[in-house]
């Protein structure tokens, strides 16, 4: 099982920090996806690739995380992400964290540092993108 963690540091409260996972489009997009869809608890993002297309279905699910999803279609054998806000009133640290297995016949074809680097590359701009919705508040 491979593994990307990405922390940041926030002068925001945890509470304002979390209010950006309610937009939960626009936190997925902040990704840098070309497709977000969102039905219920699922979400499909989509990238494209040089001349291939990858998807991925994630579910929501319950967790001691403030956001919890992991992958139920795509390119991994297993895939889950988790955020995690703690902190007080003058500041907060988030922390995300994807866990994942290569499989399938893109999975198997990819290299898991060329996957942990766009990982991490994505997860970075979701914590700024969390940062800048709590802190313009």
């Amino acid at each position: 099982m491979q593994e990307v963690t990405v922390t940041r540091d926030v002068s925001a409260d945890p509470e304002s920090i979390r209010a950006g996972f309610d937009d939960m489009g626009a936190f997925m997009a902040a990704a840098g996806f070309d497709e977000v869809t969102i039905t219920g608890d699922s979400v499909t993002v989509a990238r494209n690739i040089g001349l291939a297309e990858l998807e991925l279905t994630l579910e929501i699910v319950e967790s001691d995380a403030d956001l919890a999803y992991e992958q139920v279609e795509g390119m991994f054998d297993e895939m889950w992400t988790t955020y995690r806000v703690e902190g007080e009133r003058k500041g907060s640290t988030i922390t995300a964290t994807t866990q994942f297995e290569l499989g399938g016949m893109i999975g198997s074809a990819l290299d898991a540092t060329f996957i942990k680097r766009q990982r991490t590359n994505e997860l970075e701009d979701q914590l700024a993108y969390l940062d800048r919705a709590a802190t313009a508040e």
